[in-house]
């Protein structure tokens, strides 16, 4: 049976076979100015957009179930609670996304932060996470967070659907519940409209493996059915809302916008934020809005027992770092380490694109930052809190779960990011280690 693909995978290959670099060639000369254009200062984010903690939005995860199936957290042969597929323990457990004192605590977080909506990982109608929704939205809305899907790559024909699919969304938790926790989000200009971002859109027609043996991609999705479907939704939407935002987790240049997205929303944890700028010049030339997440970087679970004739190859922990050992406590301490350093760099880096006069977004009166993810815990970058190391049983222990001494570094180094913007005092700086924190619900 196959590996599953992940979006490391996918984005990897995407760039190894060329399909950014022909757009980033073009548009190159744009991001090596000697000097850098003139950039409205971050202060000001909160007098240009009334509905600022909207535009914070964290990536969710509604696909983790409790006993006796614990639905993902088994994932690639774990045997949870204990054994859960996971490099770090959740302060929660092995919980079951759909327990109200579970989404209670995680709305808590989640405002504490000062992030105020999340997209919620939508893997088609009819899916265990499609019947989650509500639970979801419930208790979000009690916690006036709003929400919003990113749609997965749930079927190979899923393009066919995707116009349906956006209308079924909007109609079934927006329509039908009286928009009381659907994310609609005002530009700059108090322009109002949902915003959905898809992943797997803009792909090559076959790929080529690491035996040298080239198949069709099966999910493969002409940019002219794209189009097609975007305009649908367009023109079903055009009397509701002012507009709507469609992105694609592409670097496609030329294709993206041909497809009829509106930009481009990043994913991919390995894609650093040293190139935000480069990759920002690249889409304002083209014509898109943009969004590059903040990440502390990549830690992803590995399957046990791996095919052996199959192309899998482990992840590697990002940011690159040598001679890591995690049975070490000093090394879990100096991954902790790094991964805030690259949520800090990350923030700046999407700040700086985001906010320079020169590029699309700022010109158009855009503004996202999505932060993944809050509970993405087979790949490494939950921001949710984590258990102290200090409080892993000694059965926990012996499963080499990577937790530093503070569990919630993460969330705690964000909400102090999130708050100097919220709060206008522009630039913002983290101190390590950690000596103080957001005040957490008990």
């Amino acid at each position: 049976m196959p590996q599953p693909r992940t979006r490391r995978q996918f984005l990897a290959a995407s760039l190894q076979a060329g399909l950014a670099l022909p757009a980033l060639h073009a548009f190159g000369g744009v991001a090596t100015a000697a000097i850098p254009p003139p950039r409205p200062p971050r202060r000001a984010l909160a007098a240009r957009f009334r509905d600022l903690p909207r535009h914070f939005i964290f990536e969710y995860y509604p696909w983790y179930g409790g006993p006796p199936d614990y639905a993902h957290w088994d994932f690639w042969d774990r045997h949870p609670p204990l054994d859960i597929s996971s490099r770090y323990l959740p302060r929660l457990g092995a919980y079951d996304v759909r327990a109200k004192a579970v989404l209670e605590q995680h709305a808590r977080w989640i405002t504490d932060s000062g992030v105020g909506a999340i997209a919620l990982s939508w893997w088609g109608r009819g899916s265990d996470q499609d019947a989650s929704v509500p639970y979801v939205m419930d208790v979000m809305k009690d916690h006036d967070v709003k929400v919003t899907f990113a749609l997965e790559p749930y079927a190979d024909d899923r393009g066919r659907r995707y116009a349906s699919d956006i209308l079924h969304l909007l109609r079934e938790y927006g329509d039908k519940r009286g928009w009381d926790a659907f994310l609609v989000l005002k530009n700059e200009d108090g322009s109002e409209g949902p915003v959905f971002k898809g992943f797997r859109c803009i792909l090559p027609r076959e790929s080529t493996d690491c035996h040298g043996v080239t198949r069709p991609i099966d999910d493969y999705t002409a940019d002219s059915l794209w189009r097609a479907q975007t305009d649908a939704v367009r023109d079903a939407l055009r009397h509701d809302f002012d507009h709507v935002t469609l992105l694609a987790d592409s670097l496609e240049f030329a294709r993206t916008p041909a497809s009829g997205f509106d930009g481009i929303g990043i994913y991919d944890n390995y894609l650093g934020p040293e190139t935000y700028a480069r990759f920002a010049s690249g889409a304002s030339a083209a014509g898109l809005v943009f969004s590059f997440n903040v990440n502390p970087g990549f830690d992803g679970i590995e399957p046990r027992a791996p095919d052996p004739t199959g192309c899998y190859l482990p992840p590697a922990f990002v940011p690159p770092a040598s001679g890591l050992d995690f049975t070490r406590a000093e090394d879990r301490e100096r991954a902790a380490a790094l991964s805030q350093q690259r949520i800090v760099e990350s923030f700046d880096a999407t700040l700086q694109v985001q906010t320079d006069l020169a590029l699309a977004n700022a010109r158009r009166g855009f503004f996202l930052v999505y932060i993944n993810s809050f509970n993405e815990w087979h790949e490494g970058h939950a921001f949710e809190p984590m258990k102290d190391a200090a409080d892993l049983r000694p059965e926990e222990r012996a499963l080499g779960y990577r937790n530093p001494a503070r569990g919630d570094y993460r969330l705690a180094t964000l909400g102090r990011l999130v708050h100097s913007v919220l709060d206008g005092e522009g630039e913002a700086t983290v101190d390590h280690p950690l000596t103080s924190g957001l005040s957490w619900p008990t």
